[in-house]
């Protein structure tokens, strides 16, 4: 199987596990719960590249093509973080945008409270999902929720996004206080995707190592590209309105190394990533090519 159709089964494998797992409630479930509901689903049903359970099944699979099933909860549990890190990320507080993945965000399409609580009960849906599923293997269970929970507290995604709102409009961000921003709110749940994918297939302590370096990297990029993107493309390509960084005065890479330089970065870190994930065990084909693709995306 080529590189696309091997990515177009794990995106389908991955919408199923989140339908089942965040499932529709029945018709005649309480008021409040059921608009809850509808507000998650709503945003973790409007597509995406599912990228971060992509790295886990791929991670899973490296030595053990069957571990791929097996990371298929925490899979749709890093894309609920994810999108609830979305979902709280467009909110009227924070970018205040209207679009995400080329439709109203959450709080449009609901209200803000609605979005508010939407986010948490996916944040905490992700926890419930893993503790489930690995109920019967405790010490992944525990390895895996320890990763979840790290990656999405105020030291990783949630202090990335606070230092990315202390920065905004200041025009005083330093290249390191940027790096720790990308670090933290974007390459966090990269690297916690690539290490629960590595726990899941029960790969050495070296390996697990491996693909944090690989995370970590991969992050940058991609949140480099992100920046660039912002700066270049339109919001029909994007999927969410363009060029708000720049309006909102908000510390990026463009803002602060210019196009070129950016667009150089996002290579170098990709060829890093490409380097640690080369020295993996088993077969890495499927995560060099989420690599590359990372760093082509146009969107």
């Amino acid at each position: 199987m080529d590189f696309s159709n091997r990515l177009q089964t794990l995106a389908a494998q991955t919408e199923a596990a989140l339908d089942t797992l965040v499932p529709a409630l029945p018709a005649d479930a309480p008021a409040g719960p059921a608009r809850i509901h509808a507000a998650m689903r709503y945003s973790l049903q409007a597509g995406g590249k599912r990228l971060r359970p992509a790295l886990a099944l791929a991670a899973a699979g490296l030595t053990d093509t069957e571990a791929t099933a097996k990371a298929l909860p925490v899979a749709a549990a890093l894309e609920c973080i994810h999108t609830y890190s979305l979902i709280h990320d467009d909110l009227p507080c924070m970018d205040d945008d209207d679009l995400r993945r080329g439709r109203p965000t959450c709080h449009r399409a609901f209200d803000e409270a609605t979005a508010l609580l939407a986010g948490d009960a996916l944040l905490a849906q992700a926890f419930v999902i893993t503790a489930e599923a690995y109920a019967d293997r405790p010490a992944l269970a525990a390895a895996l929720l320890r990763e979840l929970a790290r990656a999405s507290s105020g030291m990783r995604l949630v202090g990335g996004q606070m230092q990315d709102l202390l920065a905004e409009g200041t025009g005083k961000a330093t290249a390191a206080e940027l790096d720790f921003i990308h670090l933290n709110k974007t390459a966090a749940l990269l690297e916690a995707s690539l290490v629960c994918g590595g726990l899941v297939g029960a790969l050495p302590s070296e390996a697990l190592a491996g693909l944090r370096r690989a995370g970590r990297h991969l992050g940058l990029a991609f949140q480099i590209i992100d920046d660039v993107l912002d700066a270049t493309a339109d919001s029909q390509t994007l999927g969410k309105t363009a060029g708000k960084d720049a309006r909102a005065g908000k510390a990026t890479y463009v803002s602060l190394h210019g196009l070129a330089a950016s667009t150089r970065a996002a290579a170098e870190e990709t060829t890093q990533a490409r380097a640690a994930l080369a020295g993996l065990p088993g077969d890495p084909a499927l995560l060099l090519g989420l690599a590359d693709l990372m760093l082509a995306r146009q969107q």
